[in-house]
Formats: structure tokens, C-alpha cells, sequence
């Protein structure tokens, strides 16, 4: 690659972006970026403004020579770009608001990349993402597509199965937290200990290994993270209920904190009704947050990575992020957990099935590790799951109610019914603007009344939200 790189960030107003510049400031040495253009929506420019001239600012404190572009149009932004990483949000929150209040609403599951809620954030985005597929193969046909935005595995198996563009990983900070956390809880440090995972984004598990003999420690991970006077490391967006200890024990690997809206539904949805009821969903909370955090990116003199960044829930995000782009530029061939095409790794999904597995990263992209067959309480889940969201991406790409139908059929946090079919209808006429695709679908059903109740919602749509 030519020296000097340029990164497109799509969604460069995000709250995240500061921890990504933070990313490629701490590996300028690997990574010699010259220009990073951050771009964003009409409805976004203020928080761009605001967040890019805190990156600048970073950047000019570092003491390399980097210059930060900001620009409404994405053209502009992805010509001749080396690297395009997207971690945008169709609706913004206001969307992730409606996505996790109408569920919550009728008593289901709201949440931002499970249930519904991650359908609906899937149907949305997946569109968008093609679009920009089909401008990076004009403007910057030899780029690689990092993607960061949710529902990760399902637009990254898109840009893959309908974009058929093959350069590109999606990337999730959930690995990356089990692998800082974890070794700590039995006295290792992370470069002693081998790290195995396989499944989907946000429906994976791990097995460990020591690194000096081969012997498994998986379970005396599990052994440590169910001590009540050990911190597990639970995402900041996850509530702690812990796992049954007699289930990890006969299942031999190590959920992802997402699990618990599976394994431990009825407890998890018990307390995300309790937000709802009280401070506010996971998404009004978030927005208190970012809230703050653009108080202080306003700040002319802040140019360092605020401490209370940590509390919007995507830790490490640059750390995974940065750390593949580097092992792409650099051919370093590095572990990095991501979603990529199967290729045998699993043994119970198709080989063009995107997974999120173990992989070696390096100037070809992501190279999965083998994990082998699982058994069947992991396997019949997993195989669910991934027919779920292929069902999801049909959906989205086609317009397809019944394949929409059939999702929620099978998807757990959906019980199928008149009550789920209920909360879909609100969904998409709540989210009209976003879904082209369903626009007969949706005038039909605000034809026969079809509204949202939910107050909160019904006020954003008053405003034109």
C-alpha cells in the first residue's frame, strides 16, 4: 500500500470516534496515516463538528502530521480511501429508542442488536451498507471494509452474500473484553493463554488453553467468573445475572455476556422491564451519556479520551479496530476474533456462512481458525440463530414481509404470535423513513390504524423523529 494512509470513518460523528483516533495515535508507528475523513448525515453535523475538531485536536497533541477532514458527503470521503470503517447508526438513537420502547412496550425483549430491537436496527442498515458497498467499488475499488456497526455479523454477512465484496471483516469489542479480563480471574496474563472462539456476533463462545503445556483452563475460567468476589467483566450494557454453574459445566465453553438474553431470558427481560419502567431503556440511557460526553468533547482544551467514555459500552472498540488494520497493512497475520467467511472453521454451518471466529488477520484478510463440531445444546442454537438472521437479511434486502414473519418465528426473543406481529407492524411504522423497502407494507398498515402507543415514541414521531 502507498505510504500515507487515508481512513474514511462512516458515522464520524459517533461518541466512539475519539477512542478511535486514540486507536491509530497509539500505533502511528504500524500505521502511517496521513488523512482521516470523517463523515456523516444532515442530522449529524453538529455532533461531527463537535467530535472532529476534538480529533483534530488529539492528532495536533500527538505530534504527527495528520489532518482531519469532516464532510456530508460520503463520496468525497471514500475516494481512494485504503481503509473505510463504518460505525454508523440509520435513525440515530432516536431509532435505537423506538427499537427497545415498542418491544418493552408489550412486554418483549427490546435491545439493541437481539429481538426485535437488532432486527429492525439490521433492516434499516443493511440497505445503507450495500450502498456504500457500491460506491467503494467505484471510488476506492482495492479498500478494505472494517465494519463496527450493529448488528455486526448480519451487515458484515450481507456486504459478503449481497455486496460480494470479500475485503471486508466485521468487528465486535465483546471478544476482546473476555481476552483482557479473563486471564487476570485465574492469575495469567493474556500471552499465556491460547483464546478459541466460534459462533456468531453476539452469540459466540470461547474455549482457553494454556500456552506453555496445552492443557484446557476453560473451566477454571468458568469456576472464577461464577466467584461473586471476582469482576467478570461484564459489558456495561449487559445486566450481571449470572449463568447456572451446572450448565457451563456440561456445556465446556465459555458464553458471550449476550448469551444471558438466551440462556437466562425470563431474568434478563425482568430487569430490562424494570428500566423501562424506571430510569429509561438501555438506548435513553445511552443518550444521557453522549449527552455528556458532547459537553465535554466541546471543551476546547480536552484533547485525550475522556474517562467516561468507558460508560457507553464500547470498550476496546479501537483496540480490535485499529489492531486489524494494522494487521492487514502490516501482513502481521495477527489473532483477532472477527466475522468473516467460514470456510470449514465450524463445522455445522455452511462455509459461506459469515462467523465470528478466532482468525488469523494479516495483508489477505481474516484466516479462521478451525474449532471443530459442537455439541448439540451450543450446535442447535447456533444453527437457529444463523437461519434467523439469514431470514433478517432477505428481509432487508428484498422487502420481504414474510420472510420477516418467518425471523421472528424463529427468533427466541420473538414468541410468535398476534402480540410479536403486533410489535413488528409498530416497528416498521415507526420506522417508515428508514424502510423503503416496506413502504406498501407500511402504508397499508398505517391505512388500517397501526400507531406505536408507547408514549415516548409517539412523541419522537410528533417530532418528526
Amino acid at each position: 500500500m502507498k505510504d500515507g494512509l487515508k481512513i474514511c470513518t462512516i458515522g464520524g460523528g459517533s461518541s466512539y470516534t475519539p477512542e478511535l483516533m486514540n486507536g491509530f495515535i497509539s500505533r502511528y508507528d504500524r500505521l502511517p496515516v496521513k488523512e482521516i475523513w470523517l463523515v456523516d448525515v444532515e442530522r449529524g453535523r453538529e455532533k461531527l463538528e463537535i467530535v472532529g475538531a476534538m480529533a483534530q485536536r488529539m492528532w495536533d497533541a500527538s505530534g504527527h502530521d495528520v489532518k482531519v477532514h469532516l464532510t456530508l458527503d460520503r463520496r468525497e470521503a471514500l475516494k481512494d480511501a485504503d481503509f473505510v470503517t463504518t460505525q454508523f447508526r440509520v435513525g440515530l438513537l432516536e431509532a435505537r429508542i423506538k427499537d427497545e420502547r415498542i418491544p418493552f412496550s408489550h412486554g418483549m425483549l427490546g435491545q439493541e442488536t437481539n429481538g426485535a430491537g437488532g432486527m429492525f436496527k439490521a433492516l434499516r442498515t443493511i440497505p445503507v451498507i450495500l450502498d456504500i458497498v457500491e460506491e467503494m467499488k467505484e471510488l476506492c475499488p482495492n479498500a478494505w471494509l472494517v465494519n463496527f456497526t450493529n448488528p455486526s455479523g448480519m451487515v458484515t454477512e450481507s456486504v459478503i452474500r449481497y455486496g460480494g465484496w470479500k475485503r471486508c471483516i466485521g468487528l465486535c469489542n465483546v471478544p476482546i473484553g473476555a481476552m483482557l479480563n479473563e486471564p487476570a480471574l485465574i492469575g495469567k496474563t493474556l500471552d499465556e493463554l491460547v483464546y478459541r472462539f466460534a459462533g456468531i456476533d453476539h452469540f459466540h463462545w470461547h474455549r482457553v488453553f494454556d500456552a506453555a503445556t496445552g492443557s484446557e483452563v476453560t473451566m477454571d475460567i468458568i469456576d472464577a467468573m461464577l466467584d461473586p468476589d471476582k469482576d467478570a467483566g461484564i459489558p456495561a450494557n449487559i445486566h450481571d445475572v449470572p449463568f447456572f454453574r451446572e450448565q457451563l459445566e456440561h456445556l465446556r465453553m465459555i458464553p458471550c455476556g449476550y448469551h444471558r438474553y438466551y440462556y437466562l431470558q425470563s431474568d434478563m427481560l425482568e430487569d430490562g422491564i424494570k428500566d423501562f419502567n424506571g430510569e429509561g431503556c438501555r438506548a435513553e440511557q445511552v443518550k444521557a451519556v453522549e449527552d455528556q460526553l458532547f459537553e465535554l468533547y466541546r471543551d476546547p482544551e480536552l484533547a485525550e479520551m475522556p474517562e467516561l467514555l468507558k460508560k457507553r459500552g464500547g470498550a476496546h472498540y479501537s483496540d480490535v479496530a485499529c489492531e486489524s488494520i494494522a494487521a492487514i497493512y502490516n501482513n502481521s497475520n495477527a489473532h483477532i476474533v472477527c466475522s468473516t467467511l467460514n470456510n470449514g472453521a465450524i463445522h455445522d454451518l455452511p462455509d459461506d456462512a459469515v462467523v465470528q471466529v478466532s482468525s488469523y488477520v494479516g495483508g489477505a484478510g481474516a484466516q479462521p481458525v478451525a474449532f471443530g463440531p459442537m455439541e448439540p445444546a451450543a450446535r442447535g442454537y447456533l444453527q437457529l440463530m444463523w437461519n434467523m438472521q439469514r431470514l433478517v437479511e432477505e428481509a432487508a434486502v428484498t422487502g420481504s414481509y414474510g420472510a420477516l414473519l418467518e425471523a421472528v418465528a424463529l427468533n427466541p426473543q420473538t414468541p410468535s404470535g398476534a402480540t410479536a406481529k403486533r410489535v413488528i407492524d409498530e416497528l416498521l411504522v415507526a420506522h417508515a423513513a428508514y424502510l423503503p423497502q416496506f413502504a406498501d407494507k407500511v402504508a397499508e398498515l398505517k391505512a388500517a390504524g397501526v400507531t406505536p402507543a408507547d408514549p415516548v415514541v409517539a412523541d419522537l414521531l410528533a417530532q418528526g423523529l
